[in-house]
């Protein structure tokens, strides 16, 4: 159980290192303008770290449920199979929702959806490497 607790708030770390990465980027910045009249004006860093640190906790324990059914013989591979689920039901689903519902240009949801893609990549591996 504690590495479950250590693993859960490591990959939590993890998870807002990579949107940090991913989100404030002078690329990304550029291509989320077209949210700009909806944005907030300023970002609550304790919100953000506690709502990271449930996505760890949340992530670890769907990716224990699921590792004996997930494809591949190693802990990598059953990283990058969780990751490829996590990406479908996490970005792919909001990136086809923004298309819809907002403005945005294709850039923008490629943008999201290939950086989705490599965070979730990540977060996987480090799951199936730790867990």
């Amino acid at each position: 159980m504690s590495r479950y607790f250590i693993i859960s708030i490591s990959g939590g770390i993890l998870f807002g290192v990579l949107d940090v990465v991913v989100n404030a980027n002078p690329i990304a910045q550029k291509l989320y303008a077209a949210y700009k009249p909806i944005m907030r004006t300023r970002i609550s860093p304790t919100l953000g770290t506690l709502i990271d640190l449930a996505y760890g906790f949340i992530l670890a324990g769907i990716f224990l449920l699921l590792i004996q059914s997930l494809p591949g013989d190693t802990g990598v591979l059953k990283g990058l199979s969780y990751g490829l689920l996590i990406w479908f039901f996490r970005v792919v689903m909001y990136g086809a929702t923004q298309y819809v519902m907002f403005n945005i240009s294709l850039s923008l949801l490629f943008y999201i959806i290939v950086s989705g893609l490599l965070e979730m990549m990540i977060i996987g591996v480090f799951f199936g490497i730790t867990l």
